[in-house]
């Protein structure tokens, strides 16, 4: 089995979408950033690779079985032994995964470009190992809350969770079936629609509306959601960690 050393983690939890899984330029000083002291790499086939990376899905049993307990975290110069915990490539993109016990891939990063490199050049002459796994036979589902892809590609890390918090604020807005503040909101991104917008009903105004800010990232798409979010604490909190405090 092959194994890469000293390898710097910087984990994202519970995502099931690759793209918030941020690359190493979009890493930052208060991320929490782990030293693997080993880790095992594997190669696998591509569709494999995808299933991990944009899920949070049950892993092969025997991908779980050959990896066990072969990896450990370097912390104040102990080694401490991790039962699932792997490198994983298909030849172009790769992950570092933590299952933390489970049988899941719940902590997922990636590597620091030179250790990618190195994983390119450790995988160059390997076959990928095949794993039976069970793909779910429907497409997975993409909605508010989490995305499809196309929608978040081109943007920052930044952009990325300001506009998952338009998503979810819009989310709120939906299930709050209030006819004239949907309207009002609506106004607020289209005012020139003020007429026609009027003589909408709740879920013509809502999903009008989201299909209307759903695409890209701008800075009108901003102004509107912080006016949004404005006096619900918890949206507020997200927009602080994403931008600091705000000036009233």
């Amino acid at each position: 089995m092959l194994y890469l050393h000293d390898v710097w983690v910087n984990w994202f939890e519970g995502e099931e979408n690759g793209y918030n899984v941020c690359h190493f330029h979009e890493w930052r000083k208060d991320d929490g950033v782990e030293l693997l002291d080993q880790a095992p790499l594997l190669k696998v086939e591509p569709i494999l690779f995808n299933y991990i990376e944009n899920d949070l899905s049950e892993l092969p049993q025997q991908l779980l079985d050959d990896i066990f307990q072969k990896a450990y975290l370097r912390k104040n110069h102990e080694r401490i032994q991790l039962d699932y915990c792997f490198v994983v490539t298909d030849g172009v993109g790769i992950l570092v995964i933590d299952t933390i016990g489970y049988s899941i891939p719940i902590r997922k990063s990636r590597l620091i470009p030179r250790q990618e490199q190195l994983v390119y050049e450790m995988i160059a002459n390997h076959e990928a190992k095949q794993y039976h796994f069970q793909k779910n036979s429907v497409d997975k589902d993409f909605h508010i809350l989490s995305p499809e892809p196309e929608l978040m590609t081109g943007l920052t890390r930044k952009e990325r969770q300001l506009k998952q918090l338009l998503f979810m604020a819009l989310d709120q807005l939906h299930t709050s079936k209030n006819e004239a503040e949907v309207r009002y909101w609506f106004t607020e991104w289209c005012p020139e629609r003020y007429l026609a917008i009027q003589e909408l009903n709740f879920e013509n105004a809502w999903l009008q509306l989201f299909e209307e800010t759903k695409y890209g990232w701008s800075r009108r798409h901003e102004t509107f959601c912080e006016n949004l979010i404005k006096g619900q604490p918890f949206f507020e909190k997200l927009w602080e960690m994403e931008h600091g405090p705000k000036v009233n």
